[in-house]
Protein backbone atom coordinates (compact mmCIF):
# COMPACT_ATOMS: atom_id res chain seq x y z
CA UNK A 1 0.00 0.00 0.00
CA UNK A 2 1.43 3.34 -1.18
CA UNK A 3 1.60 5.95 2.06
CA UNK A 4 0.20 9.28 1.35
CA UNK A 5 2.17 11.57 -0.63
CA UNK A 6 4.11 8.91 -2.06
CA UNK A 7 4.27 8.11 -5.76
CA UNK A 8 3.64 4.73 -6.61
CA UNK A 9 6.71 3.04 -8.19
CA UNK A 10 6.15 1.99 -11.16
CA UNK A 11 6.57 -1.63 -12.22
CA UNK A 12 10.02 -2.59 -14.39
CA UNK A 13 9.11 -2.85 -17.87
CA UNK A 14 8.97 -7.12 -18.83
CA UNK A 15 11.07 -8.21 -21.93
CA UNK A 16 9.81 -10.03 -24.59
CA UNK A 17 10.43 -13.70 -24.36
CA UNK A 18 10.45 -16.80 -27.26
CA UNK A 19 7.22 -17.52 -26.04
CA UNK A 20 6.04 -13.92 -27.03
CA UNK A 21 7.09 -13.80 -30.30
CA UNK A 22 6.12 -17.54 -30.79
CA UNK A 23 2.26 -16.34 -29.91
CA UNK A 24 2.30 -13.80 -32.32
CA UNK A 25 3.86 -15.07 -35.40
CA UNK A 26 1.81 -18.13 -34.45
CA UNK A 27 4.36 -20.74 -34.39
CA UNK A 28 6.07 -22.66 -31.53
CA UNK A 29 8.76 -21.53 -29.72
CA UNK A 30 10.97 -24.23 -31.13
CA UNK A 31 10.45 -22.61 -34.41
CA UNK A 32 11.33 -19.35 -32.89
CA UNK A 33 14.64 -20.41 -31.62
CA UNK A 34 15.89 -22.30 -35.08
CA UNK A 35 14.87 -18.60 -36.64
CA UNK A 36 16.19 -16.49 -34.27
CA UNK A 37 19.99 -18.49 -34.29
CA UNK A 38 20.12 -19.41 -38.10
CA UNK A 39 19.41 -23.08 -38.10
CA UNK A 40 17.49 -25.17 -40.58
CA UNK A 41 14.15 -26.65 -40.10
CA UNK A 42 12.08 -23.63 -41.13
CA UNK A 43 10.79 -22.33 -44.14
CA UNK A 44 12.27 -18.80 -45.47
CA UNK A 45 9.05 -16.98 -44.59
CA UNK A 46 8.64 -18.18 -40.95
CA UNK A 47 12.16 -17.25 -40.66
CA UNK A 48 11.68 -13.98 -41.84
CA UNK A 49 7.80 -13.39 -39.92
CA UNK A 50 9.58 -14.18 -37.04
CA UNK A 51 12.45 -12.06 -36.52
CA UNK A 52 10.36 -9.39 -37.84
CA UNK A 53 8.15 -9.95 -34.66
CA UNK A 54 11.12 -10.31 -32.79
CA UNK A 55 12.23 -6.51 -33.82
CA UNK A 56 8.61 -4.96 -33.68
CA UNK A 57 8.61 -6.95 -29.73
CA UNK A 58 12.73 -5.13 -28.76
CA UNK A 59 13.69 -8.82 -28.21
CA UNK A 60 17.46 -9.22 -27.77
CA UNK A 61 19.44 -12.35 -27.21
CA UNK A 62 19.91 -12.91 -23.58
CA UNK A 63 24.19 -12.68 -23.17
CA UNK A 64 24.23 -15.53 -20.76
CA UNK A 65 22.84 -17.52 -23.26
CA UNK A 66 24.59 -16.76 -26.21
CA UNK A 67 28.15 -17.10 -24.04
CA UNK A 68 26.86 -20.41 -23.51
CA UNK A 69 26.36 -21.36 -27.00
CA UNK A 70 29.61 -20.09 -27.49
CA UNK A 71 28.66 -17.02 -29.45
CA UNK A 72 30.17 -13.67 -28.88
CA UNK A 73 28.89 -10.94 -25.96
CA UNK A 74 28.98 -7.81 -28.61
CA UNK A 75 31.36 -5.68 -26.01
CA UNK A 76 34.77 -4.99 -25.74
CA UNK A 77 36.16 -3.67 -22.30
CA UNK A 78 38.39 -0.76 -21.42
CA UNK A 79 39.29 -0.69 -18.02
CA UNK A 80 41.41 2.43 -16.41
CA UNK A 81 43.34 2.15 -13.36
CA UNK A 82 44.22 5.72 -11.88
CA UNK A 83 42.88 8.24 -9.11
CA UNK A 84 39.55 8.72 -10.09
CA UNK A 85 39.90 12.58 -9.74
CA UNK A 86 42.46 12.94 -12.16
CA UNK A 87 39.54 11.65 -14.66
CA UNK A 88 37.10 14.63 -15.04
CA UNK A 89 38.60 17.60 -15.99
CA UNK A 90 41.53 15.47 -18.35
CA UNK A 91 40.40 15.50 -21.93
CA UNK A 92 42.92 13.34 -23.73
CA UNK A 93 40.93 9.82 -22.39
CA UNK A 94 37.35 11.79 -23.54
CA UNK A 95 38.46 12.29 -27.05
CA UNK A 96 40.55 8.45 -27.17
CA UNK A 97 36.92 7.02 -25.95
CA UNK A 98 34.92 8.89 -28.72
CA UNK A 99 37.22 7.35 -31.10
CA UNK A 100 37.55 4.11 -29.96
CA UNK A 101 33.00 4.14 -29.47
CA UNK A 102 33.02 5.63 -33.14
CA UNK A 103 34.46 2.16 -34.79
CA UNK A 104 32.73 0.22 -32.57
CA UNK A 105 29.61 1.76 -32.81
CA UNK A 106 29.83 0.85 -36.53
CA UNK A 107 30.01 -2.66 -35.75
CA UNK A 108 27.19 -2.18 -33.34
CA UNK A 109 29.52 -3.19 -30.43
CA UNK A 110 29.34 -2.20 -26.75
CA UNK A 111 32.29 -0.44 -24.82
CA UNK A 112 32.13 -1.88 -21.43
CA UNK A 113 34.49 1.03 -19.52
CA UNK A 114 35.08 0.70 -15.41
CA UNK A 115 37.49 2.68 -13.11
CA UNK A 116 39.74 0.28 -10.81
CA UNK A 117 41.94 1.72 -8.29
CA UNK A 118 45.17 -0.81 -9.19
CA UNK A 119 46.77 -3.11 -11.81
CA UNK A 120 45.99 -6.01 -9.19
CA UNK A 121 41.65 -5.27 -9.69
CA UNK A 122 42.43 -4.35 -13.05
CA UNK A 123 43.77 -8.54 -13.53
CA UNK A 124 41.24 -9.68 -11.47
CA UNK A 125 38.78 -7.93 -13.28
CA UNK A 126 40.09 -9.68 -16.73
CA UNK A 127 40.02 -12.97 -15.08
CA UNK A 128 36.06 -12.16 -14.05
CA UNK A 129 34.95 -10.79 -17.97
CA UNK A 130 37.23 -13.36 -19.49
CA UNK A 131 35.06 -16.63 -17.15
CA UNK A 132 31.63 -14.80 -17.38
CA UNK A 133 32.56 -14.18 -21.37
CA UNK A 134 31.66 -10.53 -20.71
CA UNK A 135 33.54 -9.09 -23.25
CA UNK A 136 35.22 -10.34 -26.87
CA UNK A 137 38.62 -8.46 -26.27
CA UNK A 138 40.35 -5.66 -24.05
CA UNK A 139 41.87 -2.51 -24.54
CA UNK A 140 44.41 -1.87 -22.37
CA UNK A 141 45.56 1.46 -21.28
CA UNK A 142 48.71 3.66 -19.81
CA UNK A 143 51.11 0.49 -20.20
CA UNK A 144 53.48 -0.08 -17.20
CA UNK A 145 56.98 -0.74 -17.71
CA UNK A 146 56.91 -3.61 -14.89
CA UNK A 147 53.20 -4.47 -16.33
CA UNK A 148 51.33 -8.09 -15.55
CA UNK A 149 48.72 -7.70 -17.98
CA UNK A 150 50.17 -8.81 -21.51
CA UNK A 151 51.23 -12.35 -19.91
CA UNK A 152 48.14 -12.54 -18.37
CA UNK A 153 45.54 -12.05 -21.53
CA UNK A 154 47.74 -14.06 -23.36
CA UNK A 155 47.61 -17.19 -20.98
CA UNK A 156 43.54 -16.17 -20.69
CA UNK A 157 43.58 -16.21 -24.71
CA UNK A 158 41.58 -12.85 -24.24
CA UNK A 159 42.14 -10.80 -27.48
CA UNK A 160 43.65 -7.57 -26.38
CA UNK A 161 45.16 -4.37 -27.75
CA UNK A 162 47.98 -2.95 -26.13
CA UNK A 163 47.53 1.28 -26.68
CA UNK A 164 50.57 3.26 -26.16
CA UNK A 165 53.12 0.91 -25.65
CA UNK A 166 55.27 -2.08 -26.58
CA UNK A 167 53.74 -5.84 -25.19
CA UNK A 168 56.69 -8.28 -25.88
CA UNK A 169 57.98 -11.53 -24.38
CA UNK A 170 61.37 -11.05 -22.90
CA UNK A 171 62.56 -14.06 -23.62
CA UNK A 172 63.01 -15.98 -27.43
CA UNK A 173 60.16 -18.35 -28.24
CA UNK A 174 61.17 -21.29 -30.68
CA UNK A 175 56.95 -22.49 -30.70
CA UNK A 176 54.11 -21.25 -29.05
CA UNK A 177 54.37 -21.89 -25.38
CA UNK A 178 57.78 -23.04 -25.56
CA UNK A 179 60.55 -20.90 -24.21
CA UNK A 180 63.79 -21.37 -25.99
CA UNK A 181 67.73 -22.00 -23.91
CA UNK A 182 70.28 -19.90 -24.31
CA UNK A 183 71.23 -19.05 -28.56
CA UNK A 184 74.05 -21.18 -29.71
CA UNK A 185 77.61 -19.52 -30.05
CA UNK A 186 78.18 -16.85 -32.49
CA UNK A 187 73.72 -16.80 -32.85
CA UNK A 188 71.97 -13.86 -33.72
CA UNK A 189 69.05 -13.60 -31.27
CA UNK A 190 65.10 -13.68 -32.20
CA UNK A 191 63.56 -10.81 -31.33
CA UNK A 192 61.55 -10.27 -28.66
CA UNK A 193 57.88 -12.02 -29.84
CA UNK A 194 54.91 -10.01 -29.26
CA UNK A 195 52.59 -11.17 -26.59
CA UNK A 196 49.51 -8.49 -28.01
CA UNK A 197 48.86 -5.99 -30.47
CA UNK A 198 50.11 -2.42 -29.87
CA UNK A 199 49.12 1.13 -31.22
CA UNK A 200 51.85 3.37 -29.76
CA UNK A 201 52.96 6.91 -30.25
CA UNK A 202 56.24 8.09 -30.63
CA UNK A 203 57.04 9.94 -27.33
CA UNK A 204 60.98 10.38 -28.05
CA UNK A 205 60.69 12.03 -31.04
CA UNK A 206 57.61 14.51 -29.64
CA UNK A 207 60.15 15.12 -26.91
CA UNK A 208 62.68 15.70 -29.63
CA UNK A 209 60.56 18.42 -31.08
CA UNK A 210 59.40 19.96 -28.06
CA UNK A 211 63.31 20.36 -27.24
CA UNK A 212 64.34 21.35 -30.80
CA UNK A 213 61.73 24.46 -30.26
CA UNK A 214 62.62 25.57 -26.55
CA UNK A 215 66.43 24.82 -27.24
CA UNK A 216 66.37 27.15 -30.47
CA UNK A 217 64.70 29.65 -28.56
CA UNK A 218 67.49 30.15 -25.90
CA UNK A 219 66.52 28.09 -23.18
CA UNK A 220 69.06 26.00 -21.15
CA UNK A 221 67.39 25.45 -18.01
CA UNK A 222 64.26 23.39 -18.70
CA UNK A 223 62.38 20.95 -16.66
CA UNK A 224 59.61 18.41 -17.53
CA UNK A 225 56.50 18.00 -15.33
CA UNK A 226 55.90 14.69 -16.00
CA UNK A 227 52.81 11.83 -15.22
CA UNK A 228 53.09 9.11 -13.18
CA UNK A 229 56.10 7.06 -12.13
CA UNK A 230 56.01 3.53 -13.75
CA UNK A 231 53.94 4.34 -16.93
CA UNK A 232 55.70 3.40 -20.31
CA UNK A 233 55.00 6.48 -21.71
CA UNK A 234 56.23 8.67 -19.09
CA UNK A 235 59.42 6.55 -18.94
CA UNK A 236 59.81 6.83 -22.69
CA UNK A 237 59.51 10.49 -22.65
CA UNK A 238 62.03 11.29 -19.20
CA UNK A 239 64.76 9.10 -21.26
CA UNK A 240 64.37 11.14 -24.32
CA UNK A 241 64.87 14.32 -22.35
CA UNK A 242 67.74 12.75 -20.98
CA UNK A 243 69.59 12.11 -24.60
CA UNK A 244 68.16 15.05 -26.42
CA UNK A 245 69.87 16.80 -23.26
CA UNK A 246 73.18 15.02 -24.04
CA UNK A 247 72.98 15.64 -27.21
CA UNK A 248 72.85 19.51 -26.85
CA UNK A 249 75.30 19.61 -23.96
CA UNK A 250 72.78 20.34 -21.46
CA UNK A 251 73.47 19.89 -17.61
CA UNK A 252 71.45 17.10 -16.51
CA UNK A 253 70.80 19.63 -12.80
CA UNK A 254 69.58 22.05 -15.24
CA UNK A 255 67.26 19.72 -17.99
CA UNK A 256 65.73 17.02 -16.15
CA UNK A 257 61.67 15.86 -14.62
CA UNK A 258 60.05 15.29 -12.14
CA UNK A 259 56.75 13.16 -11.68
CA UNK A 260 52.96 13.62 -10.50
CA UNK A 261 49.58 12.01 -10.82
CA UNK A 262 48.48 14.13 -14.10
CA UNK A 263 46.53 16.32 -11.69
CA UNK A 264 46.24 20.22 -11.55
CA UNK A 265 46.98 20.48 -7.97
CA UNK A 266 50.43 18.11 -8.36
CA UNK A 267 50.82 20.42 -11.43
CA UNK A 268 50.91 23.36 -9.16
CA UNK A 269 52.34 22.27 -6.41
CA UNK A 270 55.71 20.85 -8.59
CA UNK A 271 55.57 24.44 -10.42
CA UNK A 272 56.01 26.25 -7.34
CA UNK A 273 59.07 23.69 -5.36
CA UNK A 274 60.78 24.83 -9.28
CA UNK A 275 60.30 28.59 -9.53
CA UNK A 276 61.31 28.73 -5.89
CA UNK A 277 64.79 26.98 -6.75
CA UNK A 278 67.83 28.44 -6.24
CA UNK A 279 67.71 28.22 -10.29
CA UNK A 280 64.43 28.17 -11.55
CA UNK A 281 64.05 27.13 -14.69
CA UNK A 282 63.33 29.12 -17.63
CA UNK A 283 61.04 26.38 -19.50
CA UNK A 284 58.48 23.68 -18.26
CA UNK A 285 56.95 21.37 -20.32
CA UNK A 286 53.80 19.81 -18.60
CA UNK A 287 52.50 15.96 -19.64
CA UNK A 288 49.29 17.46 -19.69
CA UNK A 289 46.54 20.23 -20.65
CA UNK A 290 45.52 20.32 -17.07
CA UNK A 291 48.65 20.73 -15.04
CA UNK A 292 49.87 23.43 -17.90
CA UNK A 293 47.01 25.70 -17.32
CA UNK A 294 47.78 24.75 -13.53
CA UNK A 295 51.46 25.74 -14.10
CA UNK A 296 50.73 29.13 -15.86
CA UNK A 297 48.15 30.32 -13.48
CA UNK A 298 50.87 29.71 -10.51
CA UNK A 299 53.13 32.13 -12.92
CA UNK A 300 50.67 34.75 -12.66
CA UNK A 301 49.75 34.50 -9.11
CA UNK A 302 53.94 35.34 -8.47
CA UNK A 303 53.69 37.80 -10.76
CA UNK A 304 55.93 36.24 -13.35
CA UNK A 305 55.58 37.00 -17.38
CA UNK A 306 54.48 33.71 -19.71
CA UNK A 307 56.61 34.14 -21.82
CA UNK A 308 58.70 36.84 -21.10
CA UNK A 309 60.26 34.97 -17.98
CA UNK A 310 58.52 31.51 -17.82
CA UNK A 311 57.87 29.67 -21.15
CA UNK A 312 54.94 26.78 -21.17
CA UNK A 313 54.35 23.88 -23.48
CA UNK A 314 51.82 21.41 -23.06
CA UNK A 315 52.11 17.59 -24.09
CA UNK A 316 48.47 17.46 -25.44
CA UNK A 317 46.79 20.15 -26.59
CA UNK A 318 42.96 21.12 -25.90
CA UNK A 319 40.24 23.73 -25.77
CA UNK A 320 42.25 24.39 -22.28
CA UNK A 321 45.50 25.73 -23.94
CA UNK A 322 43.68 28.12 -26.57
CA UNK A 323 41.33 29.81 -24.13
CA UNK A 324 43.85 30.37 -21.60
CA UNK A 325 45.57 33.90 -22.11
CA UNK A 326 48.04 33.79 -23.42
CA UNK A 327 47.65 30.76 -25.28
CA UNK A 328 49.68 27.89 -24.39
CA UNK A 329 52.16 26.15 -27.33
CA UNK A 330 51.31 22.74 -27.58
CA UNK A 331 51.96 19.42 -29.33
CA UNK A 332 49.10 18.61 -31.23
CA UNK A 333 47.38 14.95 -32.32
CA UNK A 334 44.56 13.42 -33.46
CA UNK A 335 43.35 11.91 -30.05
CA UNK A 336 40.69 10.43 -31.48
CA UNK A 337 41.66 9.54 -34.48
CA UNK A 338 44.40 7.47 -32.33
CA UNK A 339 41.22 5.45 -30.40
CA UNK A 340 39.90 4.70 -33.91
CA UNK A 341 43.19 3.18 -34.80
CA UNK A 342 43.41 1.33 -31.26
CA UNK A 343 39.56 -0.52 -31.85
CA UNK A 344 40.32 -0.72 -35.38
CA UNK A 345 43.00 -2.85 -34.57
CA UNK A 346 41.44 -4.89 -32.02
CA UNK A 347 38.65 -5.95 -34.71
CA UNK A 348 41.32 -6.67 -36.96
CA UNK A 349 42.71 -9.28 -34.07
CA UNK A 350 38.87 -10.73 -32.97
CA UNK A 351 38.76 -11.50 -36.71
CA UNK A 352 41.91 -13.23 -36.65
CA UNK A 353 44.33 -11.33 -38.09
CA UNK A 354 47.96 -11.66 -37.10
CA UNK A 355 49.51 -9.76 -33.70
CA UNK A 356 51.10 -6.51 -35.24
CA UNK A 357 52.66 -3.09 -34.16
CA UNK A 358 51.22 -0.23 -35.51
CA UNK A 359 52.57 3.46 -34.88
CA UNK A 360 50.48 6.27 -34.95
CA UNK A 361 50.36 9.46 -36.25
CA UNK A 362 53.82 12.01 -35.19
CA UNK A 363 52.27 15.17 -33.31
CA UNK A 364 53.49 18.34 -34.41
CA UNK A 365 53.80 21.20 -31.89
CA UNK A 366 51.66 24.16 -32.33
CA UNK A 367 54.10 27.45 -30.92
CA UNK A 368 51.68 29.97 -29.44
CA UNK A 369 52.12 32.43 -27.22
CA UNK A 370 53.25 31.15 -24.51
CA UNK A 371 56.59 30.02 -25.79
CA UNK A 372 59.78 33.15 -26.14
CA UNK A 373 63.54 33.79 -25.95
CA UNK A 374 64.45 33.42 -22.04
CA UNK A 375 64.34 36.81 -20.28
CA UNK A 376 66.56 38.72 -18.35
CA UNK A 377 67.31 36.66 -14.27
Amino acid sequence: MTAPGEAARPKPARRPTIKDIARRAGVSESAVSFALNDRPGVSQDTRARVRRVAEELGWQANSAARALSGERAGAMGLVLARPAQTLGVESFFLQLVSGIQEVLSARKIALLFQVVEDLDAECALYRRWWAERRVDGVLVVDPRTEDPRPELLASLGLPAVVVGGPATRERQVDEPGRASGPAAPGAAAAPPRPLLSTVWADDSKAMARVLDHLYGLGHRRIVHIAGMPGLAHTARRIRSLRTEADLRGLDHRHVHSVTTDYSDAEGAEATRRLLDGAEPPTALIYDNDVMAVAGASVAAERGIPVPGALSIVAWDDSALCRVTHPRLTALVRDTPGFGRLAAQELLAVLDGGPLRTVQGELPHLEARESTGPPGAP
